[in-house]
């Protein structure tokens, strides 16, 4: 009787597990933002001119790219 419990609901397993997914998600993003953005300064500090165009868009594409990520693995998480 208790599998026919869990068969029947099973969302009652998700909330554990969708933490989890959106606490990892938090980190990819950050960890994405910041290789993006260190790559973007170090080219900079290889080709120095006025502004620090390649950090802007280094941040800029990590940004892009990470939302991506998330709204991709968010797509998956619905199903």
């Amino acid at each position: 009787m208790s599998e026919e419990k869990k068969n029947n609901n099973p969302k009652k397993d998700k909330p554990l597990k969708n933490w989890a997914v959106l606490s990892g998600i938090a980190i990819q993003m950050g960890v994405t933002i910041f290789l993006f953005a260190w790559g973007g300064k170090k080219i900079d500090e290889k080709y120095p001119h006025e502004n620090d165009w390649f950090t802007i868009l280094g941040v800029i594409f990590g940004v892009a790219i990470s939302l991506y990520a998330v709204l991709k693995q968010l797509k998956q998480l619905n199903k």
